[in-house]
């Protein structure tokens, strides 16, 4: 039996506890822009210690937007890897050749790639990094601290109270949602962003939604007019066929997407250093112009498809879709047996009264900036907000690199992946279009400051 009065091993006189693990870069976020900077880590031959922390249970992409028939916007080779390195094997190209679907795909009648297959291919590529990613892991906290060597690292906190530290950061977590009145004031299952769409319907099941009492939705509304508008009210009406789903749409009424191949040279690297360098008042006019290439607009594919249906429904004397452009929705009011909402039409000035089951917002996402609609800093970095520059229009100062521009120079890397249309432009937006070149400024960025 060993002797009571025995100090334990950890308080053994000589026996120094180990030093916390600095990690040359911790990630915050594994979706696609920090899954690809991990890929070019790897095929760059940056030889750099990465973490990346993850709030999802696993390895996934847009899960809450997996509806039938829905493709992705971008051509499939702008993908993970391709630009960068067309003969990597994390392509989309080779995901479909390892798991033996090369051939078929090549013979859907489709010009985009599915949503699904894409998303499959995502997850298949971040399978490969999977020792590099903690994920169920919710960051709550990032603070700058010192080390035993006395230099300024970072300290990000989880939800459980662990703490990981790295001599460099990257946010790669994707834009935050955009609410807008009145709907911020809600707190309801009836009223949800479509970043939530499938797993609220899940939710909505539970409940009683509908008058007659067999849990079917009578009436949806879907405010926005965006592609993902457009995907979702056509969704709502195979979904749910006996439901009357209305889009509130604020411009006059649904717009084709500009793809213009003159207008899609905003996606190519050479026009995101253009962007760069324009003053903020004429980055205002670009943005003005290259809107509709990617926002509150939509493809002529799912245009033609809703407009097909609600032609034959007109024909049968049975409309149940309707678009109504021109409308704001100016105040709401959540009750028992619904959603009701105070509707303007915005040429006329007439009022209106809509009544709906649930409502869905495609409204869109933050992107950064001091504009009420944007948000002056990722919201994982407003603790340390502080110590990085602001240009004289209230934008944060970030580098042509991605890096953040500090106020002190010892403070450490802070790289923003995915974060950055209004200071690089359309080609930064949340899309796969300059994924992998990113990664790779990013990538040698974070080599050159940890060297």
């Amino acid at each position: 039996m060993p002797d009571a009065a025995a100090p334990p091993l950890a308080a053994a006189p000589g026996r120094a506890e180990p030093a916390p693990r600095c990690h040359d870069v911790l990630g915050i976020g594994f979706g696609p822009a920090n899954l690809s900077l991990a890929i070019a880590f790897e095929e760059e031959g940056h030889e750099l210690d990465a973490r990346f922390l993850e709030a999802r249970p696993g390895p996934s992409w847009q899960s809450a937007m997996m509806l039938d028939g829905s493709d992705i916007q971008n051509h499939p080779v702008r993908d993970l890897v391709s630009l960068r390195n067309p003969r990597s094997r994390y392509s989309f190209i080779n995901y479909l050749f390892e798991n033996g679907r090369l051939l078929e795909h090549l013979n859907v009648p489709l010009e985009f790639p599915l949503r699904k297959d894409y998303a499959r291919y995502v997850s298949w590529a971040a399978t490969h990094f999977s020792s590099q990613v903690d994920y169920g892991t919710h960051v709550t906290g990032v603070a700058v601290e010192r080390d035993a060597e006395d230099r300024r690292v970072y300290a990000v906190t989880t939800s459980t109270g662990q703490v990981h530290r790295g001599r460099s950061l990257v946010i790669g977590t994707g834009r935050a949602p955009y609410v807008p009145e009145p709907f911020d004031a809600v707190d309801s299952p009836r009223v949800f962003h479509l970043t939530r769409y499938l797993p609220a319907l899940e939710r909505l099941a539970e409940l009683d939604v509908a008058h007659d009492g067999d849990r079917t939705p009578l009436s949806v509304v879907v405010i926005g007019g965006s592609q993902s508008a457009v995907e979702l009210t056509l969704d709502l009406a195979r979904r749910f066929p006996r439901a009357t789903v209305t889009m509130l749409v604020r411009s006059l009424t649904l717009r084709l997407k500009d793809t213009s191949p003159f207008s899609e040279e905003g996606y190519f690297p050479g026009f995101t250093d253009y962007y760069y360098r324009a003053p903020r008042e004429r980055k205002d006019a670009i943005d003005s112009y290259m809107r509709l290439t990617n926002y509150s607009s939509a493809d002529g594919d799912v245009l033609r498809e809703l407009y097909r249906l609600i032609y034959e429904q007109r024909l049968d004397g049975d409309q149940r879709v309707f678009v109504s452009g021109s409308r704001q929705v100016r105040s709401l009011d959540v009750r028992e047996d619904g959603v009701h909402l105070a509707v303007e039409e915005l040429n006329t000035g007439e009022r209106e009264e809509h009544r709906a089951d649930f409502v869905v917002l495609a409204t869109g996402f933050r992107d950064l900036g001091p504009a009420a609609h944007q948000e002056r800093v990722p919201a994982l970095m407003r603790e340390v907000a502080d110590g990085f520059a602001f240009d004289e229009h209230g934008y944060l100062s970030v580098g042509q690199d991605y890096e953040v521009r500090p106020v002190e120079s010892d403070t450490p890397a802070l790289f923003l992946n995915g974060l950055c249309e209004s200071s690089h432009g359309i080609g930064d937006a949340g899309s796969f279009s300059l994924l992998s070149l990113r990664a790779k400024i990013i990538a040698d960025g974070l080599r050159k400051r940890l060297s």
